[in-house]
C-alpha cells in the first residue's frame, strides 16, 4: 500500500469520527426549543463551503483520483504530521460537543435556557468548534498529497470563518452582554495566545 493511500484511510477514518461525535449531539438538539434564530444567506453559503472543502470535495478526489495533475509524491513524514493534527482536531471538536451539550447548534441559534460556556477548550478559545475545523484542514493538508485538494478544508475553513465568526459574536454579545465582553476580553478568538 502506498504513502498517499495511507493519508486517503486515514483521512476517510478522520471523517467517520466527525460524522459519530457530532450524530448524537445533532439528534439532541433537535429536541431544545430554538428562542432566536440568526441564519443567513451568508451562514448558509459558509456552512456548504465548510462541507465542500473539508468533506465532499477531498471525498470525491479519494474516490476517483481527480484531479491527479496536482497529486506530488506522499511522504511519511507528512502522513504522520497530518495524522497527529487530525486527531487534535477530533479531540477538540468532541470536547467542544461535550462542553456546549443542550447549548450546540450547526447554525446561530439561541436555545431555551441558554448558558454561556467558558470551560474545557472555552476557558482558552471563544470558538474551538472553528479551531476544530482549521486543524481538520490543516490536518487534511498533510494526509491529501494533492495541491488542490490537500488545502480544499482550509479554504472551506475560511469562507465559513469569516462570514460567520462576526455574526455569532454580535449574537453572543446582544444575549450575555457584559458576560461574553468579559470573556471575550480574557480569550482569544480561535488560536490559544495568539488570535
Amino acid at each position: 500500500m502506498s504513502i498517499a493511500s495511507i493519508g486517503q484511510i486515514i483521512w476517510v477514518l478522520g471523517i467517520v469520527a466527525w460524522y459519530f461525535i457530532r450524530r448524537p449531539y445533532e439528534r439532541r438538539a433537535k429536541r431544545v426549543e430554538v428562542v432566536s434564530n440568526r441564519r443567513t444567506a451568508s451562514e448558509t453559503i459558509g456552512l456548504a463551503a465548510a462541507l465542500a472543502g473539508l468533506g465532499i470535495v477531498p471525498g470525491f478526489y479519494v474516490v476517483t483520483g481527480i484531479p491527479s495533475a496536482a497529486d506530488y509524491p506522499a511522504s511519511a513524514w507528512a502522513v504522520a504530521i497530518g495524522t497527529l493534527v487530525f486527531a487534535a482536531a477530533m479531540w477538540v471538536f468532541r470536547r467542544t460537543h461535550k462542553e456546549l451539550g443542550r447549548n450546540w447548534s450547526i447554525t446561530l441559534e439561541i436555545r431555551d435556557r441558554h448558558e454561556l460556556i467558558s470551560g474545557g477548550p472555552y476557558a482558552l478559545v471563544r470558538h474551538p468548534m472553528y479551531t476544530s475545523f482549521l486543524l481538520m484542514g490543516v490536518g487534511q493538508a498533510f494526509l491529501l498529497s494533492n495541491w488542490v485538494m490537500g488545502f480544499a478544508g482550509l479554504v472551506g475553513f475560511a469562507i465559513l470563518f469569516f462570514l460567520r465568526v462576526d455574526k455569532e459574536e454580535r449574537m453572543m454579545l446582544e444575549t450575555f452582554g457584559p458576560q461574553y465582553r468579559a470573556y471575550m476580553e480574557r480569550t482569544k478568538r480561535i488560536i490559544p495566545f495568539l488570535y
